[in-house]
């Protein structure tokens, strides 16, 4: 009887890379192109604005000021990720940003300064998160509904509160944040605070526990809870943490702007969605990637600057953007098909 061919290995008795199965590196063989992918397109895109508008576009205050609104779509799309990776959405979020800017930026507030304008930034973006996930978590509403419902409300309370007018900041330990003479190295502090907000969403989305579940009740919450997992609660937070997101881009909106406006955050749903779906995160949950969505929101700010710059109308801006969403779906379909 013929025995079994066993795979050679190598001199510490471990199978060489090569003869390892396909499918334990086949998830991070995908997640490293998809990436390298995304340098790729970003790349090409600083090439094509160099070529066409070389003194502007790679002007370093122009960097600066994609950079700039980068961060704060960036930040939003940081809780985005969570948010879909779990297999939920999140309307919302262009809306909370306008509330907490707007609640912010009052008079009543402003008198308590610096501090008062960012705790009740990150204070009302965590109530709206709280709203939503009591909804979704323990209310069984669709997340569809609950954040449509929460993208009504809080427009309709920032207008209210701003009884259409826009609110002036006057205090200075904010209008100093957006002045070049706070810039570090270059970097303005706004970028500053997308990265942090990135470095520690990646680590608690790829090194915690926490990210783990949420991977976990996105691929398949019945499994998620057969498995001891909270997944009522996990959702609570999640949609907790994307509020949180939402209050400190409302605080980074503020200062880039010096004012609050009740139509702030306008179509920030679309761009924060958009950002997570090219940048490889599955819309029906279970894979995400923090990296990607980042290079996502950086190609999407890239390309609105390009089109600003050759004067190009809004309006193509948008068509652009969802022929790009699309094509990325048909490529996400087409990717779950093969595997």
């Amino acid at each position: 009887m013929t025995q079994p061919v066993s795979p050679p290995r190598d001199t510490a008795g471990k199978t060489p890379a090569a003869e390892r199965p396909l499918a334990r590196r086949g998830p991070r063989v995908r997640a490293d192109i998809r990436t390298l992918s995304l340098l790729g397109v970003l790349a090409a895109l600083v090439v094509i604005g160099g070529v066409s508008k070389p003194d502007e576009f790679l002007d370093i205050r122009n960097l600066q000021l994609v950079l700039t609104q980068a961060s704060i779509i960036g930040v939003v799309t940081v809780g985005m990720t969570f948010v879909i990776t779990s297999g939920g959405i999140d309307l919302s979020v262009g809306a909370i940003v306008a509330l907490s800017s707007v609640w912010a930026t009052t008079v009543a507030t402003q008198e308590y300064g610096f501090a008062g304008i960012l705790f009740t930034a990150v204070v009302v973006g965590l109530g709206c998160g709280l709203v939503n996930g009591l909804l979704i978590a323990y209310g069984g509403v669709v997340p569809f509904i609950a954040t449509l419902a929460m993208l009504a409300s809080a427009r309709g309370l920032a207008l209210q509160i701003t009884d259409g007018r826009t609110q002036i900041v006057t205090v200075d330990g904010i209008l100093n944040l957006g002045e070049r003479d706070s810039y570090v190295l270059g970097i303005p502090p706004l970028v500053m605070v997308f990265a942090i907000v990135t470095i520690v969403g990646w680590l608690v989305f790829n090194r915690t526990t926490f990210g783990r579940r949420t991977v976990a009740v996105g691929g398949n919450a019945e499994a998620a809870r057969l498995a001891g997992i909270d997944v009522r609660r996990q959702r609570l937070y999640l949609y907790l943490l994307s509020g949180l997101c939402c209050g400190i881009a409302a605080f980074l909106l503020v200062v880039l702007s010096g004012s609050g406006q009740n139509t702030n955050g306008n179509l920030y749903e679309l761009d924060a969605i958009a950002a997570v779906i090219i940048g490889g995160t599955l819309l029906t949950g279970g894979r995400g990637t923090i990296a990607g969505s980042v290079l996502g929101v950086l190609i999407f700010t890239t390309i609105t600057n390009i089109f600003a710059l050759n004067n190009l109308q809004s309006d193509v801006q948008q068509i652009a953007k969802g022929a790009i969403i699309v094509a990325a779906v048909l490529v996400q379909r087409r990717t779950a098909s093969t595997t």
